[in-house]
């Protein structure tokens, strides 16, 4: 009996030790799981802290590309304060922008102020055409200016407001659709070496009767320039009545007629920088455009031609660009 005895309790010690030998086991694959949950949720969190690092560096580059092209806006509000412009302390100097343009207004007022403590600017809402005079307060303000710029959606080189502050001895320069890209991109540049380019091309055509354009693109147009005069857009606005666009590089000429046609592959308005392969065709006959391949832009002059009827139609420039930082097609009529 006392061996049957013990032999019971050493099979009971077995199925106790069986028993705490599987709850070891279980709780070692608890154990082992809670190990690799908190594995995984040290993983996830190390992704979720790579993501939030990612997302901080996206945001800190943002930052600091905004900062420089805040930067390059300044340095080019600069270049055509003082180097185009030669605004003097204690000159009366005058911003004219619109609503769509304020910023680079801002930025050009800026920089006169730091130059003259007698710096003002004048906001108004865009005009719908290009050559509409603007308000009377703001023409009278370019007109008893010393200098003014004018960062404008649409242009006011050849209104009355205009050439009536250069004819009272203001000097400025207009900057018609200017946008921060053609902003920065054509005013980074020499405007001395510009300068220098429209003295070249003038020398070229200067004592021209007539002027012939071909391209391999089927241009074959003929200006007639009869006693009409060059002109150089050089950006240098330095003495009074001077006037120029901005960015400059340019000597142009309004001809008396031109026949013949003209095929536009770059950028034209409404389109801007054409696709690869559009060309858009004009056919001329003396001075007077008589066709045009484009549904957009034949809507654009029957709407001015409402208003000034045939003039709408007239070839008013032959120009011939001299802005050698200006390496590409950018889209803008101002400069390509």
């Amino acid at each position: 009996r006392s061996i049957q005895a013990a032999a019971d309790e050493v099979a009971s010690s077995r199925d106790l030790i069986a028993e705490s030998t599987e709850e070891i086991e279980q709780a070692s694959q608890q154990v082992a799981g809670s190990v690799e949950e908190i594995s995984h949720g040290a993983d996830t969190q190390s992704e979720n802290l790579g993501q939030v690092a990612g997302e901080m560096n996206d945001v800190s580059a943002t930052i600091e590309e905004i900062a420089s092209s805040a930067d390059e806006v300044t340095s080019t509000a600069e270049t055509a304060v003082e180097q185009c412009l030669d605004l003097s302390p204690g000159e009366a100097a005058v911003v004219v922008t619109d609503d769509q343009r304020e910023p680079i207004g801002e930025a050009l007022y800026e920089a006169a102020r730091a130059v003259t403590a007698d710096a003002t600017i004048l906001r108004y809402p865009p005009a719908d055409q290009h050559g509409t005079e603007p308000p009377a307060p703001v023409a009278a303000a370019m007109e008893a200016s010393d200098a003014f710029l004018a960062p404008t959606t649409k242009s006011l080189s050849h209104t009355r407001a205009r050439g009536r502050a250069c004819d009272a001895g203001a000097r400025g320069a207009t900057l018609p659709g200017i946008t921060e890209s053609v902003f920065t991109t054509g005013l980074d540049a020499d405007y001395s070496a510009i300068d220098d380019a429209c003295n070249d091309a003038l020398a070229a055509v200067g004592d021209a009767d007539a002027v012939r354009v071909t391209s391999p693109a089927g241009t074959d147009v003929t200006f007639e320039l009869g006693d009409r005069e060059w002109f150089a857009d050089t950006g240098m606005v330095h003495a009074p009545g001077d006037f120029s666009n901005l960015p400059a590089g340019e000597v142009f000429i309004a001809p008396e007629s031109a026949t013949g046609t003209y095929v536009v592959d770059g950028t034209m308005m409404p389109h801007g920088l054409l696709g690869e392969g559009e060309e858009l065709a004009f056919e001329v006959d003396d001075g007077l455009v008589t066709s045009v391949s484009d549904e957009a832009v034949r809507e654009e002059l029957a709407t001015a031609a409402e208003s000034v009827g045939d003039a709408a139609y007239n070839l008013a420039e032959l120009g011939i660009g001299t802005n050698a930082g200006v390496e590409e097609l950018v889209g803008s009529v101002l400069l390509d």
